[in-house]
């Protein structure tokens, strides 16, 4: 979702809005076809927010390479500080076991 949502922004940023909408959603079509089904099979072993934190761990784990060697985004030390925020939430939220319930 990380090229869908930002890569307009490079890309396609002398186009009208309509043309970046329109090609964000063909390509977050694609992932959400692929998201969908794997949400249903993690959630059988999974709860909710186990689920959730896991997307965001792997969101992170995608957007700061994406802004860094696409984006070309300046390396900040707040990259580290959010991936430690993260790594403790997917902690807690894993620290108990999985499953549901």
């Amino acid at each position: 979702m990380t090229f869908a949502w930002y890569a307009h922004l490079r890309n396609l940023s002398g186009r009208p809005w309509i043309i970046a909408a329109l090609v964000s959603w063909g390509i977050a079509l694609f992932e959400y076809l692929l998201q969908v089904p794997a949400n249903r099979i993690g959630y059988q072993t999974m709860t909710l927010p186990q689920l959730k934190i896991l997307q965001e761990v792997i969101a992170l784990s995608v957007f700061v390479p994406f802004a860094l060697f696409y984006m070309r985004s300046p390396l900040k030390l707040d990259y580290l500080w959010a991936s430690l925020c993260i790594v403790a939430a997917a902690w807690f939220m894993f620290r108990g076991g999985n499953g549901p319930g």
